[in-house]
């Protein structure tokens, strides 16, 4: 058996499964530690490779297309703490990393994978139920229903309707987008539309969807969009049957940067949130350091 055991995680392979569990190390992000220990298949993997680096390196695992519905909910927006298929290696393991790239290739190439998309997921989604709290609201699966719940720091308009809940057979398509530069994330259950590209209201204001600020725990609510995508019609399949589904929701281009108008008033906002309590003195600090960075 091949193993690299460091301190961002363990990896393990026996010839059949590679084994992912994340490790202790203050970089380790919270949707690692609570998603806890994969077992991703070889039939699952379409790749893997050790990039040397000055101070550490690191393992990536390359997956088949639409095996795993976690990488299917974030469409490569994890962030590297988030990622559990990417492992940082001090310099001097590099030889065992390399070791365990070796024996993964030559399984893959022994058993003839095919490394092509597939139509149904093989990993399962987050165990259940799940709940997470962040940004405006708190979500809740069971595995037939995902139940939304509103904060105090939730939109008026949104709020006034109460809690929304909502059948797993009501959904069209799931998105989630993490706060990117000066614009918020969300995650939003798309219900009834037919399959319809009509444009959903804000995040900020759509009763569908939890809006999120850029915080520690936003990674969290794209385990509940992963637990619901992984018992929803695997798109490939959709696709080969010819049935029409929801795209994706777009990734935004690269934003230019704002103008010192938008920055100070971005600033404004924040100092009007932190005095009404809504962001923590931390939270707070480190939001207007990110503004701060591109004035």
């Amino acid at each position: 058996m091949a193993e690299i055991i460091q301190k961002d995680g363990t990896w393990s392979f026996d010839g059949d499964v590679i084994r992912i569990v994340p490790g202790t190390d203050k970089g380790v992000g919270l949707l690692r530690r609570t998603l806890g220990e994969i077992t991703v298949p070889l039939r699952a993997v379409a790749g893997i490779s050790f990039e040397a680096g000055k101070k550490s390196g690191r393992l990536r695992l390359r997956l088949r297309d639409g095996v795993c519905p976690l990488l299917a909910i974030t469409g490569g927006h994890l962030e590297d703490g988030s990622d559990p298929y990417r492992l940082t290696v001090a310099n001097d393991r590099a030889g065992v990393a390399e070791y365990l790239v070796d024996e993964v290739r030559n399984a893959l190439l022994l058993e003839q994978v095919d490394g092509g998309p597939v139509d149904a997921y093989l990993l399962p989604g987050p165990s259940l139920p799940l709940t997470v709290g962040a940004g405006d609201g708190t979500a809740t699966f069971d595995g037939e229903r995902i139940r939304l719940e509103w904060n105090w720091k939730t939109e008026d308009s949104k709020a006034s309707g109460g809690a929304r809940t909502i059948a797993l057979a009501d959904v069209d398509a799931v998105e989630w987008l993490p706060a990117i530069g000066l614009e918020n994330g969300y995650l939003r259950f798309r219900v009834g539309r037919g399959g319809t590209s009509a444009a959903p209201p804000a995040p900020k204001y759509d009763p569908h969807a939890v809006e999120l600020w850029g915080f520690r725990k936003d990674p969290l609510m794209a385990l509940v969009g992963a637990a619901v995508v992984a018992r929803m019609p695997h798109p490939n399949a959709a696709k080969a049957t010819g049935e029409r589904v929801l795209a994706p929701a777009p990734v935004p281009a690269p934003a230019q940067a704002p103008d010192q108008d938008v920055l100070l008033r971005r600033l404004r906002e924040l100092g009007e949130l932190h005095r009404a309590g809504i962001l923590t003195d931390e939270e707070f600090t480190t939001a207007k350091q990110a503004v701060l960075r591109q004035l």
